[in-house]
């Protein structure tokens, strides 16, 4: 299972998040706005970033930028 290391893999890019506004999802618990995050992996849709929790989560990426 690629997850279950994807903490310790080298960190992918830097991005800056830019609203924690989500309509389905509570993401202002695990997200701070203009907080930079280090990007572990990616797919088309989302973004696995280290969140404030210390664990690897995928987000939507239209809740960041590059830095």
């Amino acid at each position: 299972m690629i997850h279950e290391n994807w903490k310790e893999k080298p960190t992918v890019r830097e991005v800056k998040c830019i609203h924690t506004d989500a309509k389905k999802y509570m993401v202002n618990r695990v997200l701070t706005e203009g907080k930079n995050y280090e990007v572990k992996n990616e797919t088309e849709e989302f973004l696995f970033v280290v969140d404030n929790t210390g664990k690897v989560g995928g987000f939507y990426k239209e809740y960041f930028e590059e830095v």
